[in-house]
């Protein structure tokens, strides 16, 4: 026996006394061993040290800290090793010294009540004991029968310090737990207003209600006792709140009181002068608030926790994670948990306060269902806006508490729910690449086998979305308020910027200027990140995670096929950026027909692009162009249609048109419509507004065409010039129609409509050989030399009158003329500057090679006319009048139209040249049938359409092939 521990005359059974608790008698549950060496059960030490003593009850010896270190596990687990030996032992003195009340982890334990210092069998104990039950027996008579309040009240005070003072016998809880003794303290409770009387009923009561279940029947018998016991709570008694936690009322019951006023208040306040009673009034408030929080009046819960927020009550709640009872820790994580989901941006605030370690230790000894919660709520706290934050949190996760945390997962993870295990995966996984990825680790393997498990089984559709939002948010980058980036980040990759941008802004994410300076080292880390945990997917049974994506994408759930869609994009982008791992093969072979589906078919041009962006990582591979090779026709269509929104396209169709196949495909036209104008003479302009294009003819006549249907379908045809237009201008921003006449007028017309109509004329002096406009003016050819300025208001002037002119373009306030002597100049209206671009010929007029089109674009002038030296095509710089480019063409250029990529001339001799506006090289020549001159051309919007019209009266358009 002195080997074991056990004292003189035990019986075999008896626990070793280093096993048992010096105060409580009991076998330790939670023992701490203190600095002086000795160890007690927690909550005994901390009611000692509660009490206001600051020594070792057994030494004496001064406590430098009245902290209280971390659970002995050692001394726990040799505990728990002896109870397994000896299945009947019971503790020392446990039945005669303690009434213990028996509760599950999820009720507040009772304090223990240590047993009085004198003997029991002393006789002036005894003595003590009768007087005070006499005492006690003649204080109940007062409360049930007195009639008089004073002496109630008095009674009630007298109950609750014997309480404080005395050890509770079974018959004297039985005493005090009749009907007729409750309905005395209740009694109280409608008619006292002394305030120390009622915290003392209520004291007493809660004692009470916690000890004998029938105290707890005896006041939910009548529903006004409950109210009045809510409506003294609303009225700023705190210590009602544990006794309305006692009751336990339903959640519709909780929503119904309308306590959570008077709950946050609780739970904000500090409440340092209440009775130490059984349960806090905050863990009382922390518990029920839980309650009312999984209610299903959504609006009444989003309304609740908007209030928590905007009210800072939640670091108040923060703070219960490190609470004293683990039911209160999980009741915290259940109310932040809550929180986050509905306002994610508090994150940040719970982040910054939360201590994790209290509630990490709680996490074995939890039920499966508080299990979840607490993985559900560390997972939505890792993903906050800063990605080094988030790694400090998952380190945090990883090495605090007593246990290893990553173990603790990978054993929950096998025996967990279906629609639960990808969160738990999720998180797993995080844990295990915070260090480089390992060529074995079994927390990576199980995490991403369950979450390709979970993808792959249609039987569970709420565990496939988990899954496939888990790959997603494992991207690493968030909102402020939580939502995965991976979206907008990989359109910003395929150079739709503008969505990503407007998120940024509508996030704030760079409003603080203090923020510059780490965003570099934000940017690295998440980068960092997202390399690593691509690569460990990807790499995964060799693409394994590709086949349960492609599988994803074929399910009728609109939810689950664009998650996937989005995860299989930004894996298959990221095989373009990780070192080569081998398993693009793989990759094309499960997800490139989709991809190209999605390209071709889908409304939505960001789908579209994330597509494009997807396919460019095949493209780069022989195999892949190889196999995208007979669907190139519709790619290069879809191309041509995102080129102007994205530069992604751009880029790709440089890529393609590097190839001589693949360059003929690209810039192919065909023709799509012919009409014969013949009867209203030459074609003299052609421009375009939306889905019509306007012809205007030698004879007078205007004619509107429309776009849909049948190209160069006739809508309208009107004759209200007198004679030949000679120039036709949209102003984009009006909706209007300018045509410039022979007749010396030039007319508005609004064009918002079906029909067009003439809204205004202007009498112009003077003919009108070639016409631009502005908003305020236009400027237009004359008969005789110069050029002229015409105010809508009827004023005008005439300026550079020493030249004859052929051609005019106007550019931000810059007038371009183009001469009949082959020169070029550049007039700045508003100062009336002239700047010479190219030098005129001296011959005379009849013999001289006039400019007869002019182009500016993207900062560069395109002059065009007889082909002197080989060369009929000349590229200016605006900015310092230098010749930069041009196309040597020997056709007699006529008119001339520039697109995003292409240069088209309109010929003499029925000819439409295309030319590479980067490459200044001929593609493709157009016939129109004729001999004629191609006087005018005009492209659509979206640049897919080319109209031209000539000399014999003919309008053809051309569109890709």
């Amino acid at each position: 026996m002195a080997d074991n521990g056990n004292p003189p005359g035990s019986g075999k059974h008896t626990p070793p006394k280093d096993f048992v608790c010096p105060i409580t008698s009991h076998l330790f549950d939670d023992p701490v061993t203190l600095e002086t060496g000795q160890t007690y059960e927690r909550r005994a030490i901390r009611e000692w040290l509660d009490r206001g003593n600051s020594t070792c009850p057994i030494t004496r010896q001064s406590l430098h800290s009245t902290q209280l270190p971390k659970t002995n596990y050692v001394l726990k687990r040799l505990i728990a090793s002896w109870q397994e030996k000896n299945p009947g032992a019971t503790p020392l003195h446990q039945s005669q010294n303690q009434q213990v009340v028996e509760t599950d982890h999820h009720e507040p334990m009772v304090k223990p009540v240590v047993p009085p210092a004198t003997s029991p069998n002393s006789v002036i104990s005894q003595a003590n004991m009768d007087r005070t039950i006499n005492e006690l027996r003649q204080a109940i008579t007062s409360l049930c029968m007195s009639e008089i309040l004073k002496e109630s009240e008095r009674a009630v005070l007298q109950i609750e310090r014997f309480w404080q003072d005395m050890n509770i016998e079974p018959d004297i809880l039985t005493m005090l737990s009749k009907p007729a003794v409750i309905n005395g303290f209740v009694e109280i409770l409608f008619n006292s207003v002394d305030l120390q009387v009622l915290k003392a009923t209520f004291f007493l009561l809660c004692e009470l209600g916690l000890r004998d279940e029938t105290v707890i029947h005896t006041l939910t018998r009548v529903d006004s006792d409950v109210q009045r016991i809510v409506g003294l709570f609303k009225q700023g008694l705190e210590e009602a709140i544990v006794l309305i936690y006692l009751l336990r009322p339903s959640i519709n019951g909780l929503v119904e009181m309308d306590v959570v006023e008077s709950l946050l208040s609780v739970i904000k306040g500090r409440a340092d002068d209440l009775l130490k009673m059984c349960l806090k009034p905050k863990t009382a408030s922390i518990l029920l608030l839980r309650q009312i929080l999984q209610s299903n009046e959504e609006n009444v819960v989003a309304s609740i926790i908007s209030t928590i927020v905007s009210s800072k009550v939640i670091e108040r709640i923060v703070g219960s994670l490190e609470a004293e009872w683990a039911v209160e820790r999980i009741a915290a994580v259940g109310i932040l948990r809550r929180c986050i989901q509905q306002d994610g941006k508090c994150r940040n605030t719970i982040a910054d306060k939360a201590q994790l370690a209290p509630v990490l230790e709680n996490f074995m000894a939890t039920s499966d269902e508080e299990r979840f919660e607490i993985v559900y709520f560390l997972s939505e706290l890792v993903k906050l806006n800063r990605r080094t934050f988030n790694e400090q949190i998952l380190n945090i996760i990883r090495d605090e508490g007593s246990f290893s945390t990553m173990h603790a997962l990978l054993v929950y993870l096998q025996t967990t729910l279906q629609d639960q295990s990808p969160i738990v995966a999720g998180l797993l996984l995080q844990l295990d690449l915070l260090i480089e990825p390992r060529k074995m680790s079994i927390y990576r393997e199980e995490a991403i086998d369950t979450l390709i498990s979970c993808l792959r089984n249609s039987e569970f559709p709420a565990a496939q979305i988990a899954a496939a939002e888990t790959i997603v948010s494992l991207q690493g980058r968030f909102t402020t308020s939580g939502k995965p980036l991976a979206r907008p980040f990989l359109l910003k990759h395929a150079g739709l910027e503008r969505n990503y941008r407007k998120l940024m802004r509508m996030e704030q994410l760079h409003n603080n200027p203090g923020d510059f300076e780490d965003i570099s080292e934000e940017e690295k880390a998440a980068d960092a990140w997202e390399r690593k945990t691509a690569f460990v997917l990807v790499s995964h049974e060799f693409g394994l995670v590709f086949e349960a994506l492609a599988e994803g994408l074929k399910s009728k759930s609109a939810k689950l096929c664009s998650t996937c869609f989005v995860a299989a994009t930004w894996l298959v982008y990221m095989l373009g950026v990780i070192p080569d791992t081998g398993i693009r093969g793989a990759a094309r072979v499960c997800l490139l027909k989709h991809f190209i589906s999605t390209f071709k078919s889908s409304k939505d041009i960001e789908d579209r692009t994330l597509s494009l962006l997807a396919l460019k990582s095949f493209i780069h591979d022989p195999e892949g162009l190889r196999d995208m090779s007979s669907y190139m026709k519709h790619i290069l269509k879809g191309l041509r249609e995102l080129r102007k929104s994205s530069s992604l396209a751009l880029e790709i169709m440089k890529l393609l048109s590097e190839g001589q196949d693949s360059s003929a495909e690209l810039w192919n036209h065909k023709e799509l419509a012919q009409v014969d104008s013949a009867e209203n003479g030459e074609v003299l302009s052609i421009v375009s507004f939306k889905d019509k294009f306007f012809s205007g003819h030698s004879d007078g006549t205007i004619k509107v065409w429309a776009g849909r249907g049948s190209i160069l379908h006739l809508v309208q045809e009107i004759r209200e010039h007198t004679k030949a237009i000679t120039s036709l201008y949209v102003l984009q921003s009006g909706e209007r129609l300018y045509s410039g006449s022979l007749d010396k007028t030039t007319r508005v017309w609004s064009i918002g409509n079906e029909q067009i109509h003439c809204v205004q004329v202007h009498d112009m002096k003077d003919q009108v050989h070639n016409l631009v406009v502005a908003n305020s003016i236009s400027c237009f050819i004359p008969q005789g030399a110069g050029v002229k300025v015409h105010a809508w208001n009827g004023q005008s002037k005439v300026l550079n009158q020493n030249k004859y002119i052929k051609c005019l373009a106007l550019d931000h306030g810059r007038l371009y003329c183009g001469c009949h002597d082959n020169s070029i100049q550049e007039l700045d209206l508003a100062s009336g500057t002239l700047s010479t671009i190219q030098s005129g010929s001296r011959k005379l007029l009849s013999k001289a090679h006039p400019i007869h089109a002019l182009q500016v674009h993207n900062g560069l002038v395109y002059s065009a006319s007889t082909a002197l030296d080989g060369v009929a095509v000349k590229i200016w710089s605006t900015t310092n009048y230098n010749m930069v480019g041009s196309l040597p063409t020997t056709s007699e250029v006529r008119s001339m139209v520039i697109s995003s990529e292409l240069i088209y001339l309109g010929c003499k001799g029925g000819i439409v040249e295309v030319w590479d506006l980067k490459k200044q090289t001929r593609i493709e020549i157009l016939q129109t049938g004729t001999n004629g001159k191609v006087l005018c051309m005009s492209l659509d919007p979206n640049e897919e359409v080319l109209v031209t019209g000539t000399s014999e009266g003919r309008i053809q358009a051309w569109g890709w092939s």
